[in-house]
């Protein structure tokens, strides 16, 4: 009786922690505020509340229950102080969101810019059409398992050979497939994918938009990406 008693706390805690996730979530503007924060950069308030399209004092609100509920996390800098995601996994339930609520809409015309969906971070690795390309071509080529879970031996010797580090000691998840909201197919999502991403940064293979999700991919990063992946970009 004792352990079922035990068992049915843990449900309990559990499911309130739950639904105070969704209740943090369960606004336009908190999800506007996650939405930007979604490019893995640092963001103060006065900035926030200008996606969000609120007075300074509701985005303040807004910014203390989205900490508080543990999904960002706040750095003081001197005077300034910064907003960011609190880690990969929330940046990973958030693009998992988009897909999910995209799907729900029917037959939907494309609004969002088209370079956008072709390549753009999703917190600190690449998303849009391009990495879902990269995602499909690694796991064909068998550098990632079937459910891109996880690393073989061979995408560890690729991914070597490349002068990407596969072995990296972190807590973080090596692989996962993250859901891409906009081609509603997988990119390469946790270390691996974050550590491909900096190396295309570091080898000029791509390039970020200042203040904007975008990425482009440089004409050397083309050449690079339709070597290794066979890709047609």
């Amino acid at each position: 009786m004792q352990k079922q008693t035990i068992t049915t706390d843990n449900e309990d805690v559990l499911a309130f922690s739950m639904v105070a996730v969704a209740a943090a979530l369960a606004d336009t503007s908190r999800v506007k505020i996650l939405c930007a924060l979604m490019d893995g950069r640092a963001w103060t308030a006065t900035e926030l509340s200008a996606v969000a399209d609120v007075a300074s004092s509701t985005a303040s609100a807004h910014l203390a229950r989205l900490v508080q509920s543990r999904l960002i996390s706040c750095l003081s800098q001197g005077r300034h102080r910064y907003y960011r995601l609190a880690g990969g996994d929330i940046a990973q339930l958030i693009e998992t969101m988009m897909g999910v609520s995209w799907w729900r809409v029917a037959a939907p015309e494309p609004s969002t810019p088209a370079d956008m969906r072709y390549a753009r971070t999703c917190y600190d690795h690449l998303a849009g059409e391009v990495a879902v390309q990269i995602y499909d071509a690694m796991r064909d080529a068998q550098w990632i398992t079937a459910d891109g879970a996880a690393l073989t031996d061979t995408g560890r010797r690729h991914l070597t050979e490349l002068g990407i580090e596969p072995d990296a000691g972190t807590r973080r998840k090596h692989c996962c497939a993250c859901l891409d909201w906009s081609e509603r197919r997988f990119h390469l999502g946790g270390y691996i994918g974050a550590a491909f991403f900096q190396h295309g940064e570091a080898q000029d293979w791509l390039v970020r938009t200042p203040g904007y999700r975008m990425v482009t991919i440089t004409p050397k990063g083309r050449m690079m990406l339709n070597r290794h992946f066979k890709l047609a970009l």
